[in-house]
């Protein structure tokens, strides 16, 4: 496994490791209760800091194609959550999700950053990185 292979499965658990100790961060510590599509998006990203971590310490880079999918099912899920949040006809037709509502914003920064929106970008840094790692490795053969 080359030097660049073994950097961007490190990068991958770095993200993923911050973006679970944040939604942590904000559900345990601040006290902010997760609505529905919260949870589904904790379901995609959590696993995959146990998953990236074992690779990169076997140096298996063939979870890459594994890691990529829950990923992008993650990220659309933000999406879309990110969607419901800050587009009126979304939002206008959002179902009800619970106890919390899904279209809450518990966080706002420079008017467009959400929790939905930070696990959007953490998601697509993993999808990126795997398609990288995916690339490194067919030209390696």
């Amino acid at each position: 496994m080359s030097k660049k292979i073994e950097n961007l499965l490190l990068f991958m658990w770095v993200v993923a490791l911050s973006a679970t100790m944040g939604s942590l961060y904000f559900s345990e510590i601040r006290g902010y209760e997760p609505c529905e599509l919260c949870w589904i998006q904790r379901i995609f990203m959590y696993p995959l800091v146990l998953i990236i971590g074992i690779a990169y310490l076997q140096r298996n880079a063939r979870i890459a194609m594994t890691t990529a999918v829950l990923a992008i099912i993650g990220g659309a899920i933000s999406l879309y959550h990110y969607g419901i949040q800050k587009v009126d006809f979304l939002s206008d037709s959002a179902p009800a999700c619970g106890r919390v509502s899904c279209t809450g914003e518990y966080i706002n920064l420079f008017g467009f950053m959400t929790i939905p929106f930070l696990a959007l970008i953490a998601f697509a840094l993993i999808a990126v990185s795997s398609l990288l790692v995916l690339k490194a490795l067919k030209e390696e053969k």
